[in-house]
């Protein structure tokens, strides 16, 4: 593949490694990965469409996080949706010097000129393009036409930018076959890493006593949070802790029976008391990967999730919970019925919870960013079947 000279200008050195992430202005999964990543290359820079130091975790602030021009627009790092028509143009005209860039992408990241080799761990397919309709509220009808004008270019966008990789990973077998199916591109699965820190210091919520059960989730549509409020209308007898913030938080609290608590942020050693206090964690979201029941896992606490997605890849059913067909009131009602009815064995949960352990994730990524970095790495993997043809035109700009 050819790239431009790895040499920025006056011939300053380029770094080992850098990391490139879609925007870093809330706390989840993919930041999460990003922590990871700085830890598992230290010194690399982070560069990032926006940041919002106090929306994110708090540790990157610490580390060296590089927003790009748009970070300018203030309002963006409180609204990052209403960014999506400046992200394709935003990580095009970056240019990152590193030997070899790891790009942490939901289909932004990976659209960046890097001057090296390009690793790309992908989280899905950008939701906006692929899932517009369980990702976009029905009620959003601004979003569904931005999406109808400009969701045809921003896929050929994307497209191409998925086949500039050296290599790329997955972090499920789900988005696996997402990445062959949108990009014809046979990606390695590589689980994220999942680590609380059980041992850490764990402190108790004011007014909750052990024994609820926990839901932690972004209020999304795709989450389906007022379903798992709305099973518990027919659980008198148990309570539901939410913790999560997002646009539909009001509308999720307004309409919650008086037996669901809704907590807008944590800290991590809250977190921790919460997983390790309740009965069980209940998650109905279409996800990639299935985070949160590993999380409960390494707590020794059951789940009850949808059987979709990530989540077929992070349960075992009867050993580490159980699932339920539909995210609907009914059937989320039935499984938290099971996992309380149930006696689970805490030692298999922490045991299944530590193949994702972070030092397993940090291995991986080093070896396959020394093999890129050595040419050893095998070429991306396209199944034979290339470029998409709606990918194959001229470069254009969203």
């Amino acid at each position: 593949m050819l790239r431009p000279d790895p040499r920025p200008a006056g011939g300053v050195p380029v770094a080992p490694v850098a990391i490139v992430h879609d925007y870093l202005t809330q706390r989840g999964g993919a930041e999460r990965v990003v922590l990871a990543l700085a830890a598992a290359f230290p010194g690399a820079p982070i560069h990032t469409a926006l940041f919002d130091p106090s929306g994110t975790f708090p540790e990157l602030a610490a580390l060296d996080v590089r927003p790009s021009p748009l970070d300018r627009v203030v309002p963006l790092r409180a609204h990052h949706r209403m960014a999506l028509p400046f992200l394709a143009p935003t990580f095009s005209r970056l240019r990152v010097d590193a030997e070899v860039a790891v790009c942490s992408s939901s289909g932004w990241a990976h659209g960046a000129a890097v001057s090296g080799a390009k690793v790309v761990y992908c989280h899905t397919p950008a939701r906006w393009l692929y899932q517009t309709g369980r990702y976009v509220d029905a009620a959003a009808g601004g979003a569904r036409l931005a999406m109808a004008v400009l969701g045809p270019p921003l896929r050929r966008w994307d497209r191409r930018a998925a086949h500039t990789a050296d290599r790329y990973l997955v972090n499920s077998e789900v988005v696996r076959q997402r990445v062959a199916e949108h990009y014809g591109i046979e990606a390695e699965v590589v689980p994220p890493p999942v680590d609380l820190d059980t041992s850490g210091p764990a402190e108790p919520v004011a007014s909750l006593t052990p024994g609820f059960f926990l839901c932690v989730s972004r209020l999304l549509a795709y989450k389906n949070v007022g379903a798992v409020a709305e099973a518990f209308r027919r659980l008198p007898d148990h309570r539901l802790v939410i913790v999560g913030e997002g646009p539909l938080a009001e509308e999720i609290t307004g309409r919650a029976p008086p037996n669901v608590t809704l907590l807008r942020r944590t800290s991590d050693a809250q977190l921790r008391w919460l997983y390790a206090s309740a009965t069980g964690v209940v998650a109905a979201s279409y996800e990639d990967f299935g985070l949160t029941p590993v999380e409960a896992a390494a707590f020794g606490t059951p789940s009850a999730v949808l059987r979709w997605g990530g989540f077929l890849d992070t349960t075992v059913e009867g050993t580490t919970g159980v699932f339920f067909d539909r995210p609907d009131p009914g059937p989320i009602a039935d499984a938290v019925t099971e996992v309380a009815g149930r006696t689970w064995d805490r030692g298999v949960l922490t045991t299944h919870a530590a193949r994702y352990a972070t030092p397993r994730f940090t291995a991986r990524l080093r070896a396959v960013v020394d093999e890129v970095r050595s040419g050893r790495s095998p070429a991306v993997d396209h199944g034979g079947r290339g470029l998409p043809q709606d990918a194959q035109v001229p470069p254009e700009r969203p």
